[in-house]
Order: C-alpha cells, then sequence, then structure tokens
C-alpha cells in the first residue's frame, strides 16, 4: 500500500489530492513541520521533520515523502508525476509528446511561480501580511509573479486544461502551486481565464475531499 508521510496542511495536500484523484488506498503518516514545534527533538515531540524516525525517511528533513513498496521518493510534484505514470488513465500523459508537456509545466510551476507564491503563503502563516514589511513581500511576489501569469493566461485562452482536452496531473501540480497566491484576488481578477481554471480544478470532487481533511487537522499544534 502507498504510505504518505505528512500533514495535509503542507505540500503533501498535493499528493493526498492526487492520491483521491488515482481513487488509490493510502496509508497517512503524519509528520509535522519541526518550524511548528518548539522543541521538535523533544522526547515526547510528535513525529516531524527533525525526528530520527522521519530523517531515516528523508534525510532532507522535509515533507511530503512517500514509500510505494520498495521504492521511497520525495519531491512532491516529482511524487505526482510518478503516481500519474505508475497508475495510468487520463490524469497520465497519453503520448511522450504529452508527457513531455505534463513534466514540462510541472518544472515550469516550481521554477517560475512557487518561488514567489510561497513567499505569500509564508506571510500569511506568520502572521505577517498587515507589516509593512508583510505588506513588502507580497507586493514584490505579485510583481515577480506577472510574466508567468500572463504567459498562463495567454495558454489557457481557449482552453480549460493545461494538456490536452482534460484535466491531468499537470493541472493538479500547478493548481496547488498558485493556490499559495489566491488571497491576493486581485491577481486572479486580472487573469480571467487563470481564475476560471483553477475554479474548475477545485470543484472536482477529489480536491475537495483532500479540503475537507485539510480542515480537521488543527493550525496550532
Amino acid at each position: 500500500m502507498l504510505t504518505i508521510y505528512g500533514v495535509y496542511r503542507s505540500r503533501a495536500s498535493r499528493v493526498y489530492w492526487m492520491a483521491e484523484e488515482l481513487g488509490l488506498e493510502f496509508r497517512s503518516v503524519p509528520v509535522l513541520q519541526a518550524r511548528r514545534l518548539a522543541e521538535p527533538l523533544a522526547t515526547d515531540a510528535p513525529l516531524n521533520t527533525h525526528s530520527p524516525d522521519f530523517i531515516a525517511v528523508n534525510p532532507m528533513a522535509q515533507i511530503p515523502s512517500i514509500r510505494d513498496g520498495d521504492l521511497v521518493m520525495h519531491e512532491s510534484l516529482a511524487i505526482n508525476l510518478y503516481l500519474a505514470r505508475r497508475h495510468g488513465g487520463p490524469l497520465s500523459g497519453q503520448t511522450v509528446e504529452e508527457d513531455g508537456l505534463l513534466t514540462m509545466w510541472t518544472i515550469w510551476a516550481a521554477a517560475e511561480v512557487e518561488p514567489h507564491t510561497v513567499k505569500i503563503v509564508l506571510t500569511y502563516d506568520n502572521g505577517l501580511e498587515d507589516s509593512e514589511g508583510g505588506q513588502q513581500t507580497i507586493a514584490v511576489a505579485c510583481r515577480s509573479l506577472r510574466r508567468p501569469l500572463a504567459v498562463l493566461e495567454g495558454h489557457l485562452a481557449g482552453r480549460q486544461w493545461i494538456v490536452g482536452d482534460r484535466f491531468t496531473v499537470a493541472d493538479l501540480n500547478l493548481a496547488e502551486v498558485l493556490r499559495y497566491a489566491q488571497t491576493e484576488e486581485a491577481l486572479f481578477q486580472a487573469h480571467p481565464n487563470i481564475k476560471t481554471w483553477i475554479e474548475r480544478c477545485q470543484s472536482r470532487p477529489a480536491y475537495k475531499a483532500m479540503q475537507a481533511t485539510r480542515a480537521k487537522e488543527p493550525i496550532e499544534v
């Protein structure tokens, strides 16, 4: 059985969403981010990214990770590409060309979009969105997103999905990267194709199932 290491309030949400889309049975091993704990190495600390038991799984001390049989993998977006290819179906590439495009858009999301969207979400996570420094960080991130969002907006003109005529792992990966910026409503109002597309992605039953479980996780430890 597939084992997913990580809490839903982390990048592991992407993998949990993918597992729901594919209808996979999986075992969830909650692993907290060490930064959320005052003493992550205390003997009574919950399993976290600095716990020796988890370091044995992922020496980089980051979530998520998966174990699928004898295979251990890290990096959420790569995990999703693997799961799509392993289990096939419409979320995976149906041709070599589609497979290449799924990989391209996923790497594009990681390289061109997430470095900026993650700054936005961390500002909110740290409660700094109303501070002068926090507002400056958000403003810089939004400016840095102008070009990639313009590119995606143009790509989605006349299209419902990123690759082909169906929802794929590329849509899931990119939608999760962009979710970090959805607090900035003006960004999406200025890009109606992206706004409609991400709403379409997030209306899927598997996404809603993932979010329902995520909502049950405590924000504070």
